[in-house]
């Protein structure tokens, strides 16, 4: 008969690694870029809703907030497109303020912020090849959630090698 010996650190198992404490300034980097999201979100919302003209966002044919925000590429089964944004990235800031302790969160951090960008980059194909028109807010959410996938990356990476 032969026995098995499992040699033990000392430290019990774990099936998630928990995020390391050096992570805290991506943390606080990801919750300061989910706030520059809510506010563009929240303007974009604003613009989908509004009656008037923006002045601030359109420079001509190729560069205008309200056509993209108003299209009918603004909505998804009836829900604007800056609702879900906002959502979106309340949901990025939750993560990255209250639940950032948790184990799971690099990973949840990480899926949300791809299936964000993966949104966004569609978004993107709209405004170029459908409506041939760009809308700044729109541009502007883009490149804060690719900032947020790139570090939520990083976050997943150094848990993982921590681990």
């Amino acid at each position: 008969m032969r026995l098995a010996v499992r040699i033990s650190s000392g430290k019990p198992p774990r099936e998630d690694p928990v995020p390391p404490k050096n992570n805290r300034a991506l943390f606080l980097a990801i919750s300061a870029w989910a706030v520059a999201g809510l506010v563009v979100s929240g303007l974009s919302l604003q613009r989908h809703y509004a009656k008037s003209a923006t002045s601030y966002c359109g420079f001509g044919e190729k560069f205008n907030c309200d056509i993209v925000n108003r299209s009918e590429y603004s909505t998804v089964i009836g829900i604007p497109v800056a609702g879900i944004g906002v959502v979106g990235y309340g949901a990025l800031l939750a993560l990255a303020t209250l639940y950032r302790a948790r184990a799971g969160t690099p990973t949840q951090l990480l899926a949300a912020a791809a299936a964000g960008l993966a949104f966004a980059l569609y978004l993107t194909y709209i405004e170029g090849y459908v409506l041939a028109t760009w809308c700044v807010l729109c541009l502007c959410s883009l490149g804060i959630i690719t900032a947020i996938a790139v570090l939520a990356a990083v976050t997943k990476v150094r848990t993982a090698r921590n681990s």
